[in-house]
């Protein structure tokens, strides 16, 4: 079975929309397909309607989820000021309305925004071609950094989405603004109590800044955390083992994922799997909602000899 459980469309960063996601699933010809857009789940009609809309045998499972953003513990040798770190939950098959998370994710799409016209504004001060307004009217969703990062490269000012991210948009740029992210083991229970099971999202990815202290996430597995991600883009041969090793002591699954977002990132869907035993394993812990159309494959993945 091939099992890609991280994938965003255009209800968050992502540049396919929710039923075209489906449809490009089948033709990568994955099994298992997650929909994780960020602190939102605005996706997850369309991408229902597109799987039950699929030709008998439905060739495609579609695991309904959520990339939250939150903040942990920084690692000991880490330069955070105030020892904390953002990191990303991957949130699976929980109760979509559930008051808790409802509220808290009301809240980050509005930090979000925030966040973003701030950073806008503080370029349009400076002479960069950017209007916020325009920003927050050409998309339907609340626009992240990834919009802002578009617009940049459309006039010029980076060469292209990753030049954007090194730079205006990095967090040592005069423009970064920060926002304020869910604490990661509120986030564990949060989604724990609606059904669901969480994962942490690519740990060890140091492209992308200071990294979470690891003792949390063996503290989180006592809470309720599922997993962690190891194979991810972002993660080189090392990390891969360490976290497959932390995960065999903490008792946690071990996932791996594209994190595909359409002509945002390079990298396609599918190109990261997740075996078929470790998937089960989180489907089986999972009472919010089901996996749409999933009866067969996730049936499937606890008797498929298949490797990833």
């Amino acid at each position: 079975m091939r099992i890609d459980l991280h994938a965003h469309t255009t209800a968050s960063d992502g540049t396919t929309e929710p039923r075209a996601l489906v449809a490009e699933a089948v033709t990568a010809g994955l099994d298992v397909v997650a929909i994780t857009d960020h602190d939102t789940t605005a996706g997850w009609a369309a991408a229902t309607e597109a799987e039950a809309a699929l030709a008998a045998p439905r060739p495609l499972s579609l695991v309904r989820g959520m990339e939250w953003s939150c903040v942990a513990r920084a690692e000991p040798a880490g330069t955070e000021k105030d020892g904390r770190v953002s990191v990303h939950l991957l949130c699976y098959l929980f109760d979509p309305d559930d008051p808790a998370i409802l509220a808290e994710t009301a809240r980050l799409r509005g930090e979000r925004g925030r966040r973003l016209r701030v950073m806008a504004e503080r370029m349009a001060a400076d002479g960069l071609p950017v209007d916020a307004d325009e920003l927050f009217s050409d998309t339907e969703q609340v626009p992240g950094r990834p919009h802002l990062a578009r617009v940049l490269v459309d006039h010029g000012v980076a060469e292209s989405m990753q030049a954007a991210f090194a730079g205006p948009l990095s967090k040592d740029s005069p423009y970064y603004e920060r926002k304020r992210d869910t604490p990661v083991e509120d986030a564990v229970r949060a989604v724990t109590a609606a059904g669901g099971v969480t994962v942490i999202a690519h740990p060890r990815a140091r492209s992308r800044g200071a990294l979470m202290d690891m003792a949390q996430i063996v503290e989180l597995a006592e809470s309720g955390l599922a997993g962690v991600e190891a194979d991810h883009l972002d993660h080189d041969a090392d990390d891969r083992a360490y976290l497959r090793d932390l995960a065999t002591g903490a008792g946690l699954v071990v996932t791996g994922s594209s994190d595909f977002h359409g002509g945002n990132k390079t990298v396609r869907l599918g190109a990261e799997l997740t075996a078929p035993d470790q998937y089960a394993a989180l489907v089986e812990r999972a009472f919010g909602v089901d996996v749409v159309g999933g009866g067969s494959a996730a049936a499937q993945a606890t008797t498929s000899g298949e490797g990833a």
